[in-house]
């Protein structure tokens, strides 16, 4: 009896395992398993993870330039964002974001971040029917002139010197600050310049003014402004410029 009272225990047992099957406590249901970060895929959450910080929520209002600026988008295209987002920006607080350059994505995952905010936040009449300068300069700018178009075309908004004290009293920060050049590349401010700041009110290349006569800046008069504004930068950035006894 003993031995059969044994054996029944043993089968009951066998058929209690048998039920539970991938329902053991402890063991994750088919589905519910943890997916690798590699595997991530979707745009909403790569943004979130890896963009939201320095270029804001659903691309606006961050300390870096506005992704859901469809200017930007247009000028940019998915190309120049991938690269971008794959191997940083040296010298700035932009940094590489692939594997091989030592970041935490994959080279697919880059690509649905292009692709994916491309297709979330551009608009098919953003350009209006024209064509934007190019989106990276091919030619090195003039200074002397870059100064000249931004007491023409600039002062309006960012004060005749540049350093934020505007005809119209509106502070818009100074745009000739060391510490601010020193985290904005020559392509970042080509690329505001280009595309303007819509959630700050500043016109794409398109709309800057002279007096009440609207003009288009040209990409000579865009490498210029940014050739001009790079001789404000400085070597040491937030440092003493002037000893003082």
């Amino acid at each position: 009896m003993k031995g059969q009272a044994q054996g029944m225990l043993a089968l009951a047992a066998a058929l209690a395992l048998g039920v539970a099957g991938c329902n053991a406590p402890g063991k994750p249901r088919p589905g519910l398993e943890a997916q690798r970060p590699e595997d991530v895929l979707d745009v909403a959450t790569l943004y979130k993870q890896n963009c939201t910080a320095c270029h804001g929520d659903q691309g606006h209002h961050g300390a870096a330039i506005s992704l859901a600026n469809p200017v930007y988008l247009a000028a940019a295209k998915a190309d120049n964002i991938a690269r971008i987002t794959s191997d940083g920006v040296p010298g700035t607080l932009m940094p590489p974001f692939a594997k091989s350059k030592g970041g935490m994505l994959t080279g697919q995952q880059i690509t649905a971040l292009a692709n994916g905010m491309l297709a979330a936040w551009s608009k098919p009449d953003a350009l209006a029917g024209q064509t934007p300068p190019a989106y990276a300069s091919s030619t090195p700018g003039d200074a002397t002139n870059g100064q000249k178009t931004f007491a023409t075309y600039c002062t309006r908004c960012h004060g005749v010197d540049g350093a934020g004290a505007p005809v119209d009293k509106t502070h818009t920060g100074s745009l000739v600050d060391p510490a601010y050049l020193a985290l904005i590349s020559d392509q970042g401010l080509r690329s505001i310049i280009i595309a303007g700041k819509p959630d700050d009110g500043m016109p794409d290349w398109r709309g800057h003014l002279s007096g009440p006569q609207q003009h288009t800046l040209s990409d000579e008069e865009i490498t210029g402004l940014v050739a001009w504004l790079a001789t404000h930068r400085t070597s040491t950035p937030g440092q003493p410029y002037q000893q003082h006894p």
